[in-house]
């Protein structure tokens, strides 16, 4: 295994999390930036005001985006699990 490879797989797997955890970072900005807009035009300044928003959001987001996010991983994993041998040898 040479550095090359290394490296690699880890930018493989950081371009992955990226990209999985990408749908959830999204909706929870877009959330957060209408409920401050929201708490801003309505002189509301409850910070715990945006955490259940954000959670529903959240969530809903994991119900959609998550068989997508499953199948990256299982794919991921598939492909190197089967690059083990020529990794090795």
């Amino acid at each position: 295994m040479t550095p090359t490879t290394v490296i690699e797989i880890g930018r493989n797997a950081l371009e992955l999390t990226l990209m999985i955890s990408a749908p959830l970072f999204i909706a929870a900005l877009v959330t957060g930036l209408i409920i401050s807009i929201f708490q801003a035009a309505t002189q509301i300044n409850e910070a715990t005001l945006s955490f259940v928003p954000k959670l529903v959001v959240i969530f809903i987001t994991l119900i959609v985006a998550g068989p997508w996010m499953i199948t990256m991983m299982t794919d991921y994993m598939r492909r190197l699990y089967e690059s083990i041998p020529s990794v090795i040898g």
